[in-house]
């Protein structure tokens, strides 16, 4: 004789709010890594003027390797 189990409504409830949940957080966390992937491609600069492209990715590069710089530096003086 086979037994059948009753889903429990609270248990389904709560983790179908907790998939919602989830797949918010995953949009956002898309959403953010887009944007910062469009920040340093330089999507915003006019395409036709390519040195104007170019000129903004090397310029954002260098200023996100400047703060990693920064960072460490002051890690290892005022933390560490």
């Amino acid at each position: 004789m086979v037994k059948t189990i009753q889903p429990d409504p609270d248990k389904q409830r709560g983790a179908l709010e907790d998939l919602d949940r989830l797949r918010r957080d995953r949009d956002e966390l898309g959403g953010l890594l887009g944007r910062a992937g469009a920040h340093f491609g330089a999507a915003e600069a006019p395409p036709a003027d390519r040195i104007e492209v170019w000129g903004r990715r090397i310029g954002r590069t260098l200023s996100l390797l400047a703060f990693a710089a920064l960072a460490v530096y002051l890690y290892l003086t005022y933390v560490r």
